[in-house]
């Protein structure tokens, strides 16, 4: 028996040997690192789930094959995921002397975004053992270092982590300001188990702050998302603190109620971590993860035992099964690599579609600072344009100058409309406008539309006719501004094809459910109409009716596609009829909620007033921060003209020492100056002038960087060029001590 055992155990042995030598010589880097991905891949899903034992094995196992390989960046980021499985597990010495490695590391290959999330862990680390300003310190470097690296989805984790450091210690403004910042991240890059934290973290700020309404309201979104993410620690937070919350305003029932759901959540993901730290473990408490791996030691041991029981069965069946394993184990060899090299193949594939994703996020992204810079170039010049204009008619030029200086003030105008609806269609485009519903009078709305523009009407000889359906409620719950929008397009465009005619403008309904009313509105012209092959191509950017009809015409071509966008994004739909010579009728059909609640509506009367001569403005101080000679002076003319002083820099360097020195109601700053911009000057001046209005007097104007001012502390923004009136309001609101609401950081 034991020579059979013996020639059974050279067998294997060299069969082994022979297996293994083949192993070896095949094994190449490619292999090794589709290996690593997926071992990182199955560690992730195991931390996730919870399986921390699972996820720590698959991480050492990814390790020594990064280091096999020598692939330092991959070395140091998985130093870093072992410490945050130690730390998941208690194990936190351990976790401090793997993220140790990992820095080391990191810093060797200038690896700086991993090195910023092994920062973020450190701080998690160090505001678990209350060590506060150690904590802020490492939030601190990592959000510097994500900046740096352009890495801004990885932003929202650092300021929700710096937010409970302030929570723990009753800085509420603080981390007030940290999760707004979290909540604008985390909803720009569909971050929604990080959306749903900060606004249950918010709750907890507002209830502090005694704000119960407010404080119900985030909490029970933040619950909203958790719940429909499936994120069990953060419903089971929010529950928590919503019993906090009503516990607090004295609602014992619904406390008692969210508490109960509360404690029962709390044992089901107890029992799952218990039952997915350690597999195999027949339902024993295992507390840590050292237990774990005792329980599974345990295991293997009785496996063990087991299997002596059965030596003697086990060593009569091999003779007869290591022939059959023998063939199983080659061809099963021979299968593993065809799979190794179509998974090569896989991967190469995916390679390719990741960098051609590259390529089109890095197009969008260069579209969207071609289109920032442009527009600031046109917008720079084109304020001098239209603002020295504006104050040569108002300087009584001569009968003969007047026509000249007219035309320069429309082409102006006509370019600044050509920019706006480029930098519309592109908004429209990206899928970045969005519905502000609120309470208005859609009548009244059509006829202010219609007064408007009666008198390019009239300049026509064309009249304008209006009919409402009777019966027809008017008052409505809708986004107003882009139903006018649409209106002043499409009743523009009527006036400016018809030449001594008529234009009906008609709303009636054609469907209700539930209060929800299906509005038809038609503007019908019989002007020169549209011929039947252009009808199609309307609605498309840059398309008019010919090159003819834009000579004699004008236009940009882009106004009925807004159209188009906006109607689309209001949920409804457009569509036209025309015939060539008799006219034409554009149809749009919008739902619209009743609004019940106002029954008469106030009517308001828009007259332009002169909100300024109400104000004592003989000791207001304006500063102008402004580095082009022309818009200074076009700036400071216009304060002037309305009665204000104010003192001019060029520089943001100049700013700070200026604001230092004299006291100002109002500074007006540009943002594109040499030395530091104007974004940096306002950061300064926010250090110790929190009170101050500061405007950003600037040309840019993409939505994307709105809040990168309201993060620098400007009150609110002045788009150059500017309208007179929007200019005289801002400053009004300013001066009156009105709060400044500012429509690009709400």
């Amino acid at each position: 028996m034991s020579k059979i055992k013996y020639y059974i155990f050279v067998f294997i042995t060299c069969f082994c040997s022979l297996i293994f030598a083949q192993q070896d010589s095949g094994e190449d880097i490619d292999m090794l690192g589709l290996q690593l991905n997926e071992r990182l891949k199955q560690a992730k899903l195991d931390t996730d789930r919870g399986k921390y034992y699972n996820a720590k094995d698959n991480l050492d196992k990814a390790l020594n094959i990064a280091i096999k390989i020598e692939d330092k960046l991959n070395q140091g980021k998985i130093h870093t995921k072992i410490a945050k499985v130690q730390f998941l597990v208690g194990e936190e010495d351990q976790a401090n002397a793997s993220l140790t490695k990992a820095v080391q590391i990191q810093r060797e290959n200038d690896d700086l975004g991993n090195l910023a999330i092994t920062y973020n862990i450190r701080g998690v680390i160090h505001s678990t053992k209350e060590e506060y300003k150690l904590a802020l310190e490492y939030f601190t470097s990592a959000k510097n270092l994500f900046e740096q690296e352009d890495l801004e989805e990885y932003i929202s984790e650092v300021t929700l982590n710096e937010a409970k450091v302030y929570i723990a210690q009753d800085r509420y403004e603080e981390a007030k300001a940290k999760l707004d910042t979290t909540i604008l991240l985390a909803k720009k890059h569909n971050q929604m188990r990080r959306l749903g934290s900060a606004l249950i973290e918010s709750g907890k700020i507002h209830s502090a702050l005694n704000n119960p309404k407010m404080a119900l309201s985030q909490t029970e979104e933040g619950l909203a998302i958790a719940q429909s993410s499936k994120v069990l620690e953060n419903v089971n937070e929010a529950f928590l603190t919503l019993s906090n919350i009503h516990e607090k305003n004295k609602d014992f029932k619904n406390a008692h109620y969210y508490i109960t759901k509360h404690i029962h959540l709390s044992d089901s993901i107890l029992n799952v971590k218990r039952a997915n730290i350690a597999p195999g473990t027949s339902g024993k408490d295992i507390s840590n993860y050292q237990d774990a791996k005792n329980a599974q030691l345990v295991a293997q041991i009785e496996d063990i035992n087991k299997e002596s029981a059965f030596t003697r069965i086990t060593t009569i069946l091999s003779i007869a099964l290591i022939t059959i394993l023998s063939l199983l184990t080659l061809s099963l060899y021979k299968n593993n690599n065809i799979r190794l090299n179509t998974n090569t193949m896989l991967h190469k594939k995916n390679d390719e579609l990741i960098v051609a994703k590259e390529k089109a996020e890095l197009a969008s992204k260069t579209k969207a600072n071609f289109l920032s810079t442009v527009t600031h170039e046109l917008r720079t010049p084109l304020y001098a344009v239209t603002g020295l204009t504006n104050m040569l008619l108002d300087e009584e030029p001569k009968e003969h100058q007047i026509p000249h200086l007219k035309s320069l003030k429309f082409s102006g105008d006509y370019l600044l409309t050509f920019i706006n609806d480029i930098l519309q269609i592109n908004k429209i485009e990206a899928n970045k406008v969005e519905i502000d519903p609120e309470h208005f009078n859609l009548k009244n709305k059509l006829e202010n539309v219609i007064s408007a523009l009666s008198n390019s009407a009239k300049d026509q000889d064309t009249k304008i006719h209006f009919d409402y359906e009777k019966g027809l409620p008017e008052t409505f719950v809708g986004d107003q501004l882009k139903i006018s929008q649409i209106l002043i397009n499409l009743l523009g465009n009527a006036i400016k094809f018809t030449k001594d005619g008529d234009i009906w403008v008609r709303t009636y309904k054609i469907g209700l459910e539930n209060n929800m009313y299906n509005l038809r509105f038609e503007i019908e012209d019989n002007g020169i109409g549209i011929t039947k092959e252009k009808q199609d191509h309307m609605f498309e950017s840059f398309s008019q009716g010919s090159v003819q009809i834009n000579r004699k015409y004008g236009g940009t071509g882009l106004g009925l596609s807004i159209v188009k966008g906006l109607i689309q994004i209001l949920k409804g739909k457009i569509y036209l009829k025309s015939e060539l010579g008799k006219g034409t009728t554009f149809f749009f059909e919008i739902p619209l909620k009743y609004d019940k609640s106002v029954d008469k509506p106030e009517i308001e009367d828009v007259v332009k007033v002169n909100k300024m001569k109400s104000l004592d403005l003989s000791n207001v101080k304006i500063l102008i921060v402004e580095d082009n000679k022309i818009n200074q002076m076009i700036t400071k003319k216009i304060l002037n003209k309305m009665g204000l002083y104010c003192d001019v820099v060029d520089n943001g360097e100049a700013a700070v020492e200026q604001v230092k020195e004299v006291t100002y109601d109002i500074v007006l700053m540009d943002i594109h100056m040499p030395g530091i911009s104007g974004l940096e000057a306002t950061k300064i001046i926010r250090t110790f002038d929190k009170d101050l209005t500061i405007f950003a007097l600037t040309a840019v104007t993409l939505e994307d960087k709105m809040h990168e001012f309201g993060d620098a502390g400007f009150n609110d923004i002045i788009s150059k060029p500017f309208k007179q009136e929007d200019f005289e309001t801002k400053l009004h609101a300013a001066l009156s001590g009105e709060e400044i609401v500012s429509s690009y950081f709400s």
